[in-house]
């Protein structure tokens, strides 16, 4: 008899958590799967599924998911989160790895009435619409108060393996926690950049400024973005971690760096003139606080990730407040 595989939408949040673990502890095969975008970053997922002996395959669909905010079926969310759409996009692409990785339908950690924008009934129903593949879907936390699809029809899971949890409260999953020995999990908070009010801010501005190309975007989630002129963006980490992301992701424009000083590294995108580089200097020079007042700057021209020039410009620090001015944030 045919062993039918499950491939899991995994978050790395509890529930998905729980998904997975439950099947498993049933003896079902499952295949969790992390879909990363530049805003849908991977080490939480990663992280949690490394403590929780999960087999984590993480895909990157950066390019497909980014048309999304374009002009999303069902809206956003309080921010530029297109929830409705992205999980049904989600479950599509599970759907388009199912032959690759052996599997028969699809399972998820979502709960009934969890999330006012994408899981209560009618949401649910729309995600499995969008998704293409309706009838593969399986929610084993909320299972009995759904709908039987296909995978329960054919017996391919049973009935009795499926649970009845909703509702916003987290206790029952607390307690399948529990039951599961699962200790290691994060808190309730979302992983999804897009529900952040300063990352929506910045991208808003790329978008207003028509510059919201893959390469713009995967620079979004790290570091301090000022808008300099309708062309040229400054970048500036806010620490050593985010200096090295930065660096290793900076394709195109010109890296900063202060001479015979640690501190952040600075990163320009556009195309600017003296004068805006100049300002972009002035910023720069300010988050290094051990510069009693002027400092010199080595300027890395960056061209396909390749250090194309390096030249060295004198920066001079002025008054704070030309950071309030250019700084995309709410303050």
């Amino acid at each position: 008899m045919k062993t039918h595989k499950a491939i899991a939408l995994f978050s790395g949040g509890l529930d998905s958590i729980l998904a997975v673990k439950w099947m498993q502890s049933k003896g079902y095969a499952v295949h969790p799967v992390f879909f990363k975008a530049p805003y849908l970053l991977p080490e939480r997922a990663i992280n949690y599924a490394a403590k929780n002996a999960i087999d984590l395959e993480v895909i990157d669909v950066s390019e497909e998911h980014i048309k999304l905010l374009n002009n999303p079926v069902y809206g956003f969310g309080k921010g530029l989160n297109p929830c409705i759409d992205c999980h049904g996009f989600m479950f599509k692409k599970a759907a388009e790895l199912m032959p690759y990785r052996d599997a028969d339908f699809l399972i998820s950690g979502e709960v009934l009435g969890q999330r006012p924008k994408s899981q209560k009934r009618n949401a649910m129903n729309n995600v499995s619409k969008l998704s293409g593949v309706k009838d593969l879907i399986v929610r084993p936390l909320s299972q009995n108060l759904l709908p039987d699809t296909l995978p329960l029809r054919e017996g391919w899971i049973a009935k009795k393996d499926m649970l009845s949890i909703q509702g916003r409260g987290r206790l029952a999953q607390l307690a399948l926690a529990e039951e599961l020995g699962i200790v290691d999990f994060p808190s309730p908070a979302g992983g999804c950049l897009l529900t952040d009010r300063n990352y929506c801010l910045r991208l808003q501005d790329l978008k207003k400024h028509q510059q919201d190309d893959l390469h713009s975007i995967n620079l979004l989630a790290y570091g301090r973005h000022f808008r300099l002129t309708e062309e040229v963006k400054l970048i500036i980490g806010r620490d050593e971690a985010e200096n090295e992301t930065l660096k290793n992701i900076f394709r195109e424009g010109l890296m900063l760096q202060a001479q015979d000083y640690m501190g952040p590294l600075g990163f320009i995108t556009g195309k600017l003139n003296f004068a805006t580089l100049d300002l972009a200097l002035a910023i720069f020079i300010l988050y290094h606080p051990k510069v009693p007042k002027s400092a010199n700057i080595e300027v890395w021209r960056i061209s396909n990730k390749q250090i194309i020039s390096q030249t060295i410009k004198t920066a001079t620090k002025g008054d704070r407040e030309i950071i309030n001015k250019y700084l995309i944030s709410y303050l």
